[in-house]
């Protein structure tokens, strides 16, 4: 990991010149080499679950850094005003901070990659799958899956590529592959046609899955949670109520105590509220090289430790130093009990995706858990004028994180509204696990960055004075229409597939 500034940005025609080596999501598994038995499809499907952690070849070569969830994690909360960058850096994450993305940035090449090779394998076990005369529970099981992963990539991908849906659901979206034989040269579809795609694959694979592998794996309910974030985010309250609803009373999940809480990322396959999660084990632990915790938490040796927990949100939190989701934060200070700092910014380490086994660099990360949906039936309550049932939400989750002292019983905070109510708690609840810039942009606000931190452009350590705020600096305040609040589509899609238009 190298620490030089950053050096911006490359011009356009050497971008779209450049000479690459073929990154079509190609694999050796096809409906010709898969056995249509339950075991030879359960194989091929655990294989593209694995894609979700594996470091794969892309471009030739196997980096260490390139991982589908580092790359998702990193790309979503490093844009937003919950994590803060210590510092310059070349690695393609501080495009992120700065805004200041390209098309050949590698994280973002590879994430685009990875997707659709996931979307790829699952396509070819469905098409397997379905040809099966009378298949058993099993194998609808393993196909209901395959939906839902693939509904899981698109939604995915739109999120990062296209504007919101409540911006402009004519905007262009992504590409939909639903098909093995899908031509390479394809359109991007709307993002309306991304969401109904997401929704149907969801509902199918809802309709499919009526046995439980474990929440490593996908289920009804898991299903049913996607459906109810795809909902608020397409603005659609009712069904996002409808689908929390199911998963909130299918009494499969609980809410985790306050004290169960402190340990819950750490314990994410066994955890009451988890509902799907990315399980990794010691062989997966990738230590300092590639890990997700290595950017955000290092215990001396065994992370960069180079972004932190902002005081944007430290702020937010800082009414109630009780709050259980203070865990995750961790102040990092010398012997004798002083705040250290990192280039003037001070270090507050994020431990939610450490911990699993003892590693500081291991964990499952949970994609899915119940409190979202008590917060994804909040926010649609608030928006649907039920003031008081979106307050009752959060108050079940307040009661255990240890603010039992401190609900709301029904009653707005003065000076708020419902809404903001709810998005604050959101914001506490979720940090970190890769909402908070979604949840900005998608309900039209701003997103304010104006605390120190290197996302300010030509940040030097002997400006900061952390006695007040920074001033005159871009990029501190940035508006939902801001044309790097998404990603380009990267170069390997735009020079192999001319029917692909690129982001503006």
């Amino acid at each position: 990991m190298t620490t030089r500034s950053l050096l911006l940005i490359i011009a356009f025609p050497l971008l779209f010149g450049s000479c690459l080596k073929d990154v079509n999501p190609s694999d050796s598994l096809t409906t010709g080499t898969l056995t249509q038995t339950a075991q030879g499809l359960k194989q091929a499907l655990n294989g593209a679950y694995a894609l979700f952690k594996d470091h794969v070849e892309f471009n030739g070569t196997t980096d260490l850094n390139n991982m589908y969830l580092r790359q998702y994690f990193q790309m979503s909360d490093f844009a937003s005003d919950d994590i803060v960058c210590a510092q310059t850096t070349t690695d393609p994450l501080y495009y992120s901070f700065s805004l200041n993305h390209t098309p050949t940035q590698t994280n973002s090449r590879y994430f685009w990659y990875i997707s659709y090779k996931i979307i790829n394998d699952v396509n070819t076990v469905i098409e397997a799958a379905e040809a099966v005369q009378n298949p058993d529970a099993t194998i609808k099981q393993l196909l209901g899956e395959c939906y839902f992963m693939r509904a899981f990539c698109h939604f995915n991908l739109v999120k990062l590529y296209a504007r919101p849906y409540t911006e402009n659901p004519g905007a262009d979206g992504v590409i939909l592959r639903t098909s093995t034989s899908d031509p390479s040269t394809k359109a991007r579809s709307t993002v309306a046609e991304v969401y109904a795609s997401v929704i149907a694959d969801a509902e199918k694979g809802a309709s499919l899955m009526q046995q439980q592998r474990g929440v490593q794996y996908a289920s009804q309910e898991a299903a049913w949670a996607l459906l109810s974030r795809a909902y608020l985010y397409k603005g659609v309250n009712d069904s996002t109520i409808y689908y929390s609803d199911k998963v909130i009373n299918s009494g499969r999940f609980g809410l985790t105590d306050t004290t169960g809480f402190k340990t819950m990322f750490a314990n994410a396959t066994g955890s009451k509220e988890t509902i799907f999660c990315v399980a990794f084990t010691t062989v997966d632990d990738y230590g300092k090289a590639g890990s997700i915790a290595s950017m955000i938490y290092s215990d001396g040796n065994s992370g960069w430790g180079e972004e932190f927990a902002s005081q944007s949100l430290r702020d937010t939190m800082s009414a109630y130093t009780e709050d259980a989701r203070w865990a995750y934060i961790l102040p990092l200070k010398d012997g004798s009990g002083n705040l250290q700092k990192k280039n003037g910014i001070e270090t507050y380490y994020i431990m939610k995706f450490s911990g699993q086994a003892g590693s500081p660099t291991l964990s499952s990360p949970i994609m899915f858990r119940l409190a979202e949906m008590y917060l994804n039936r909040a926010e649609a309550k608030a928006k649907a004028g039920n003031s008081t049932g979106a307050l009752d939400d959060l108050d079940m989750i307040r009661k255990n994180r240890g603010l039992q002292h401190a609900l709301y019983g029904g009653k707005v905070p003065a000076g708020k509204t419902a809404l903001e109510t709810v998005l604050k708690e959101r914001r506490i609840e979720l940090a970190f696990e890769g909402h908070r810039v979604y949840d900005v942009y998608r309900n039209k606000q701003v997103m304010n960055r104006t605390y120190w931190g290197y996302h300010l452009p030509g940040l030097k350590e002997s400006d900061i004075d952390l006695s007040k705020r920074p001033a005159g600096y871009e990029n501190m305040v940035i508006n939902p229409d801001n044309k790097r609040v998404i990603y380009y589509i990267p170069i390997d899609e735009i020079q192999t597939n001319k029917l692909c238009s690129q982001n503006p």
